[in-house]
């Protein structure tokens, strides 16, 4: 009965039910790990010790990526069978790639040479196997179609970029995974859009994981962090789903999305990107310091200094963030170039609101 059952089982025909279980199998695999890894971080010790930069002053376990990386391979094994074994196999592989690179950061030490190596290999693999890149710039600044070498190279430093953006969001409770999660909801409702099953189940999978990561992640009694094993992990998803979709939209002249991916995109990752450029900005420009020296001018650290509790914080940035793509996909009829001049106003303008409304109050 069950051979006949998974012999005529397409998911295709049976997408939420297909969906639902994914999230569902993602969710109670993290679920029942993470009590395991707390167990294990506090009696070998494997604490992040706070520092002037924290913005935490307990000692906590900086493991919750291996929960979500746990979460994430057993759906993607058990459902490999009936997606795209190619494309599974080549992120599982990536995956596992970038979760020792950053599990022997979490605990011990690893450089940013040999972490950015690392990105770049994946990235490279994923790329050449499955042919999945920007081709172009869909009109931006009038540039369409890129050379093959050079879409191969602006598609590796898009993948590095993300990956990194999203490691530098991760400093107040909940803000990384929460962003990741609603980001994900959005892909999946992308990707089956566009007839992309397997890129769907991986990104409800990391939904279900990041779930089960989020309940102690703001918990405080058994709070645990992301870790550098989870935010490369899941900022790679974010990159893979990413530049899968603008592929996705570029290589369909039928797609809605065709002229207009590259916009949503960023509004998609509007914080971590708008972030990350800030910061240099600012680390290069006015204090004259190297790029990747750390300090506390992120975005999340203005919010911590004006008063608004890490959980404000999180809710305030994310509920911004979801403005920001809301008002992206009300704007697909315009012009590329227009659409992303308007990101950039709007989306500057919704994260100065906080700290106006603060002013105007006090």
């Amino acid at each position: 009965m069950i051979k006949t059952l998974l012999k005529n089982f397409s998911p295709e025909n049976n997408i939420t039910l297909w969906l639902i279980a994914a999230f569902l199998l993602a969710f109670i695999i993290a679920y029942r790990t993470f009590p395991t890894i707390l167990y294990v971080a506090k009696e070998k010790h494997l604490m992040d010790e706070p520092d002037s930069r924290s913005m935490h002053t307990n000692t906590t376990p900086t493991l919750g990526g291996i929960g979500i990386f746990v979460g994430l391979i057993v759906v993607m094994t058990i459902v490999g069978a009936f997606l795209n074994t190619k494309v599974l196999l080549l992120v599982m592989g990536g995956l596992t790639i970038l979760f020792f690179l950053g599990l022997k950061d979490d605990l011990t030490t690893l450089s940013a040479g040999k972490k950015f190596m690392g990105q770049l290999l994946v990235a490279g693999l994923l790329i050449v196997f499955t042919n999945t890149r920007i081709i172009g710039f869909s009109n931006i600044m009038d540039v369409d179609v890129l050379p093959y070498w050079i879409s191969i190279g602006f598609t590796l430093f898009v993948y590095v970029l993300i990956i990194n953006a999203y490691n530098l969001i991760d400093g107040v409770d909940g803000l990384a995974g929460t962003i990741a999660f609603c980001v994900s909801g959005v892909f999946v409702y992308l990707f089956v859009k566009s007839n992309e099953l397997s890129l769907a189940t991986i990104a409800i999978a990391l939904c279900g994981s990041l779930i089960a990561f989020l309940r102690l992640n703001f918990s405080n009694k058994n709070k645990i962090f992301m870790g550098d094993t989870g935010s490369m992990i899941v900022g790679f998803l974010l990159a893979f789903f990413t530049i899968s979709f603008i592929n996705i939209a570029q290589v369909d002249k039928t797609s809605i999305y065709y002229k207009a991916s590259p916009a949503l995109a960023f509004a998609l990752l509007f914080y971590p990107l708008m972030d990350t450029l800030r910061i240099f900005v600012i680390r290069i420009i006015i204090h004259k310091t190297s790029p990747f020296k750390a300090d506390r001018n992120h975005i999340h650290h203005r919010f911590i200094d004006n008063g608004y509790s890490h959980i404000t914080t999180t809710l305030l940035i994310c509920s911004i963030n979801v403005i920001v793509i809301s008002i992206a996909f009300n704007l697909l009829h315009l012009n590329l170039n227009t659409q992303i001049i308007f990101l950039l106003i709007y989306g500057s303008v919704l994260y100065m609101l906080p700290f106006l409304t603060k002013r105007v109050i006090k």
